[in-house]
């Protein structure tokens, strides 16, 4: 009867996961939490994935755990032994002695645990997150069964995150594609017809009327091809953090596993919402670049904007110090892509010595 019940539990889950198409991650990992609770004597239960776009761990599903202390669950693999030990040796572990050496002490005490148990969320040898849960409080040991069934919904979990993830790598390349495409059309058409005319102006000689004509003709014509090739919808999947940059921010001066952020707002500044998803990728990016780039000793985020613009500016030192060069990547350039759809432009380049900077700014309409 067990076993059946597992077999309908899993038929149920990967039903839901075909279902959700990948864009409501919690829509899956939610139930597969309550279904550990289901078949096992589990009462609470987090599942916690790595995002590598914040290179934070943080919370994809739960059942029986308040939504206010989810809120604040975020961590590091190095600061958790506990986990450390389930996705090294591929098993369900558990720890009843000095939780606060297994998980970081700061949720050790709110939970107000003595067993905890950790289920690897692991495929093909990559480390994808874990599984806490535990029984409300009080010591317990799980049986066999209950630890194969973890250990099941584990991969299933894993199965879950490595599709999405290769769904995503399949929608950005899509997107990659068709910014090239773009680019070229750009070169083929606009810069040809501009190279044409610049050699007509720079001729040594009076123009006559016809070929006044012909290259504002040719001007007009560039233009318009830039104008229809920027209105192709080339804005890059959602990052999919479910929260805002302020939110993004707050949490990565706290958490972040790199060089020390530093975040300050512009009194009364606030994010558009149209603007949310490109801010989020360029400071994606631009952090991206500090840690691939630069040997940084400390990231510096200022938000803010005036006179109708939003700005966001991100700068990092340690550039040259690490011998990998410094330079912007086409994440970077596909960004500044994004903002030139809305009007605005992404700025990258070296503010002093040692000192690069990406900076965004965006025209905001006055109904925003």
């Amino acid at each position: 009867m067990q076993r059946t019940e597992q077999l309908d539990v899993m038929v149920e889950l990967l039903s839901g996961l075909d279902a959700d198409g990948g864009d409501a991650p919690r829509a899956f990992y939610d139930p597969l939490c309550e279904a550990v609770c289901r078949l096992t004597s589990m009462e609470r239960v987090m599942l916690v994935l790595y995002e590598g776009a914040r290179k934070l761990v943080v919370p994809a599903g739960s059942h029986g755990i308040e939504a206010d202390l989810l809120a604040n669950v975020f961590g590091t693999l190095e600061e958790t032994p506990l986990a450390q030990r389930a996705l090294a040796e591929d098993r369900v572990v558990t720890a009843s002695e000095n939780l606060e050496r297994e998980v970081p002490p700061r949720y050790a005490r709110v939970l107000g645990t003595t067993t905890l148990t950790c289920t690897p969320v692991s495929a093909g040898g990559s480390w994808l997150g874990v599984v806490f849960a535990d029984r409300g409080g009080g010591r317990f040991e799980l049986t066999d069964q209950e630890r194969h069934t973890m250990w099941t919904l584990g991969k299933t979990a894993a199965l879950a995150a490595s599709a999405r993830i290769a769904t995503t790598h399949q929608a950005r390349a899509r997107l990659l594609d068709q910014r090239i495409d773009l680019a070229r059309e750009v070169h083929e058409r606009v810069m040809q017809r501009l190279f044409g005319v610049s050699l007509v102006l720079g001729a040594e000689r009076d123009l006559t009327r016809d070929e006044r004509r012909r290259a504002g003709e040719e001007i007009q014509a560039a233009v318009g091809d830039l104008r229809s090739a920027m209105a192709r919808p080339i804005s890059p999947p959602p990052l999919g953090t479910g929260a805002k940059l302020r939110d993004e921010l707050e949490r990565l001066s706290r958490h972040y596993d790199g060089p020390a952020i530093e975040v300050a707002w512009e009194r009364d500044a606030e994010v558009p919402e149209e603007l949310e998803q490109l801010a989020q990728s360029v400071l994606a990016e631009a952090l991206r670049n500090a840690h691939k780039h630069a040997d940084p000793t400390r990231v510096q985020v200022m938000v803010g904007g005036n006179e109708g613009l939003f700005t966001l500016e991100v700068r990092n030192d340690g550039v040259g110090r690490s011998g990998r060069g410094h330079g912007a990547g086409m994440g970077l350039r596909l960004a500044g892509l994004d903002a030139l759809q809305r009007g605005g432009v992404v700025e990258f380049g070296t503010a002093q010595a040692g000192e690069w900077r990406v900076r965004l700014v965006v025209p905001v309409s006055a109904e925003g």
